[in-house]
């Protein structure tokens, strides 16, 4: 996919690569058909960034492959802008979910998989796998602090459903 700021497109869905900060994280969000439902439109609306503190954009609603993803994070000139597009996207009757990776200007390179999956024993089950390294000075200069940042959005993602 043309515009994208690393190689390993896809890659979120099985083993993570290496030279990358990974990140793999799951919770239970509940039980049942009708919560499976209505967490899934909002993941894929980007509700789940919304909820977690992002101002965003998408190029389309409900996310599929190729839509562009526009955060932001901040306020005024402390504001980032976070560009990504949907590598990959899905919506099934037990599972839903979307990984989008960095495009140019986001502060770091990598991808980030959210996957909703409705279990045979009726849990409603939100995973997070991601892998990442600096992809700006500033991010690169604090990589410390950049890893503590995505680990506070990870925890807000995953309480946002």
């Amino acid at each position: 996919m043309d515009g994208l700021t690393y190689d390993e497109i896809g890659a979120t869905a099985g083993e993570l690569p290496p030279g990358y900060h990974h990140v793999r994280q799951r919770r239970v969000i509940g039980r049942g058909r009708e919560l499976f439902e209505r967490a899934a439109d909002a993941l894929l609306a980007g509700e789940v960034q919304r909820r977690a503190g992002a101002r965003v954009e998408l190029s389309e609603t409900p996310m599929r492959t190729g839509t562009r993803v526009t955060m932001r994070l901040g306020f005024g000139i402390l504001s980032i802008r976070i560009p990504c597009l949907v590598v990959w996207a899905e919506r099934t009757p037990t599972s839903a979910g979307f990984a989008y990776g960095t495009l140019p200007g986001h502060p770091e390179r990598g991808e980030e998989r959210f996957t909703l999956t409705l279990e045979p024993s009726d849990q409603v089950v939100f995973e997070i796998a991601a892998f990442s390294r600096p992809g700006r000075w500033f991010t690169r200069v604090g990589a410390p602090l950049g890893r503590l940042v995505q680990a506070w959005m990870t925890r807000r993602y995953l309480h946002a459903l």
